[in-house]
């Protein structure tokens, strides 16, 4: 079974994700090596590789493959950062963020999800992961300033809270726009100002908390 799995997830790199454009070697790579089959409830087991959103339980899913590569190029990783990452679910960009990167903060609303996605990178023994139950619309403020914020849910604007933890010359990468539709958003911090570039439309699950869209609002 493994075998077939490693066969998918290199199948997934070559037809989803480097010919949709992305470059960045150490995504790529990173994208090689983590099973995304374990970050998917089993009777989707099968379908861990397609290049489509899955659903995680919650009302959540986890991101398709090509959104989560894209994502994750455009705040150009590199291994001394530490990272916030908003929005924890399955716990699958964690581990890539966690590969990549030196340390990730990652924040998420939901209890029964932040409970398992904890248990399962521990039980991965990933050891530069801080987990933060909580409204990740307001950050962490404890481990800030951080080099890169990654936001998983689609907000109707860059939270305050998030630009006043990030580093100068530090990025954002956001999705911005109604609780339906969004479009992904790179945010540079220079000179204490936002210098945002928008990048793609894409559609994720609300940002909700004090400082995105409030709950059944």
């Amino acid at each position: 079974m493994s075998l077939m799995f490693d066969d998918l997830r290199r199948r997934m790199v070559e037809i989803h994700i480097i010919p949709r454009g992305i470059k960045n070697e150490l995504v790529i790579n990173t994208m090689k090596k983590i099973p995304r089959e374990k970050f998917v409830p089993e009777y989707i087991r099968n379908n861990a590789y397609d290049d489509v959103p899955l659903p995680i339980g919650e009302g959540q899913t986890i991101s398709q493959p090509y959104i989560v590569a894209k994502m994750l190029e455009l705040i150009e990783p590199e291994k001394k950062d530490r990272v916030l990452e908003i929005g924890t679910g399955s716990g699958y960009q964690t581990a890539l963020l966690a590969e990549m990167c030196s340390m990730v903060v990652t924040i998420e609303k939901i209890k029964t999800l932040y409970l398992e996605a904890k248990k399962r990178l521990e039980g991965m023994n990933y050891t530069n992961i801080i987990f933060v139950y909580g409204d990740g619309t307001i950050g962490y403020s404890e481990f800030a300033p951080y080099d890169k914020i990654i936001v998983s849910a689609g907000a109707p604007d860059i939270p305050k809270s998030l630009f006043s933890q990030l580093k100068e010359g530090g990025i954002i990468v956001i999705p911005v726009g109604d609780r339906f539709f969004q479009t992904l958003v790179k945010v540079t911090k220079i000179n204490g100002k936002m210098v945002i570039k928008e990048c793609e439309g894409c559609s994720f699950v609300p940002l909700l908390g004090k400082e995105g869209w409030n709950n059944g609002a």
